[in-house]
Parts: C-alpha cells; sequence; structure tokens
C-alpha cells in the first residue's frame, strides 16, 4: 500500500457489547468517512433475498435453528467487501466475531495490500449495557429480551468477541472510547481520537 492509499484510507472495525451504541456510532463514522456500514446481519439478509448461492446456504442454515459458520460468514463478507462500494473504505460491524474470523479478514486483505486503519471499541460497563437493553425491551415491547436472554448475550461477547481486541491491540490499532454518556458526546470522543490518528473524515459536517 503506497502512503497516498494509506492517507485516504478509512477501513474501520467497531466493536462493544449489545447496547454499547455501536450500531448508531457506526452509521455515524460510515457517513462522514464517506464508506459503507458492513454489518454481518445485512449481509445474511441481502443474500438471503436475492437469491444468490450463499444466500441459499444462509437460508437453510438460519430455518433449522443454527449459526451460520464462520466458514460461510467469512465467504459473504468477503463477497461483500470485494464490491467497488468498499474499494476505499468500509467499516465493518458484527464482524469478525472471533479470532478465527480475525484470520479469514486478514487472509482477504493482505492480498490487496490493505489493513484495518483502526478497531473502535466502546468500552460500555456490564451494568450499563444491561441496563441499555432492558430499556430498549421494554421500548419495543420485547418480552422475550429476560434479564437471562441479555446476560446470555454478553457472556457470549465476553468470551468471544473481546478476546479479538487483544489481537488488534497488539496491532496498535484499537482506539479506546468510553461509551457512556449522551450520543453526541461518544460520537466526539470517536472522531477525536480518529483525528488524533490522522484520520480525518471525508464530511465534516456529519460529525456535528
Amino acid at each position: 500500500m503506497t502512503s497516498a492509499d494509506s492517507a485516504r484510507s478509512a477501513r474501520f472495525l467497531i466493536v462493544g457489547p449489545q447496547g454499547s451504541g455501536k450500531g448508531t456510532q457506526g452509521v455515524l463514522v460510515a457517513a462522514a468517512f464517506d464508506v459503507p456500514q458492513i454489518a454481518t446481519g445485512d449481509i445474511f439478509r441481502a443474500n438471503v433475498k436475492g437469491g444468490t448461492e450463499l444466500g441459499k446456504q444462509v437460508q437453510s442454515i438460519i430455518e433449522a435453528g443454527d449459526l451460520v459458520p464462520d466458514e460461510l460468514t467469512s465467504a459473504l463478507v468477503a463477497d461483500r467487501l470485494a464490491q467497488a462500494d468498499a474499494a476505499e473504505g468500509f467499516l465493518l460491524d458484527g464482524y469478525p466475531r472471533n479470532r478465527g474470523q480475525v484470520a479469514d479478514l486478514d487472509a482477504f486483505l493482505e492480498p490487496r495490500g490493505e489493513a484495518l486503519d483502526a478497531v473502535i471499541e466502546l468500552d460500555v460497563p456490564r451494568d450499563e449495557s444491561i441496563a441499555r437493553l432492558r430499556q430498549r425491551a421494554v421500548e419495543q415491547g420485547r418480552t422475550d429480551d429476560t434479564e437471562e436472554v441479555i446476560a446470555n448475550r454478553l457472556a457470549i461477547y465476553e468470551r468471544e468477541t473481546a478476546p479479538i481486541l487483544d489481537v488488534y491491540r497488539a496491532r496498535g490499532i484499537v482506539v479506546r472510547i468510553d461509551g457512556v454518556g449522551s450520543l453526541d458526546e461518544v460520537t466526539t470522543r470517536i472522531f477525536e481520537s480518529l483525528a488524533a490518528r490522522g484520520l480525518a473524515p471525508v464530511h465534516p459536517g456529519a460529525v456535528a
């Protein structure tokens, strides 16, 4: 990758537990840097709706009540990242979820001379995440989001996803953000931290 390519690239991963607000913040970061936000759930739905071969595999797995395996998930993400709108950058949300998927992402990016520019870690205490998820369940009338279900989701995150941050910390690309505060406060922290690393948004107005 040339220095010019590096200067204009914006390849991000946003990581945080359920209730951290990463979906909302991811939309804002992607818009400001003029890159697509790429979430695994959206990819699954698009392929199923489009009737692609990969989508048919996903649909049969989901209908059977099983989890989509890493190999298939990585194939779907690689297919999405190879599309033209992601050529100059992207923001990943929900992938990679574990160390195996980190290796798969590396195997896709390295031959292209690409790498993540930053991993945005939204740090939110467990109690805060639980409180936010409870509130969201009440607001959305989701009676299936019991305290036990919420605790299980957080446990899966802590067991499988949080460890990928150690991999990226060793590469020096993790930007740790205090995720407690108002939406605007957290957004400001994200952009200030990225700017400190020389990562300036294409559309500064989107940050306000």
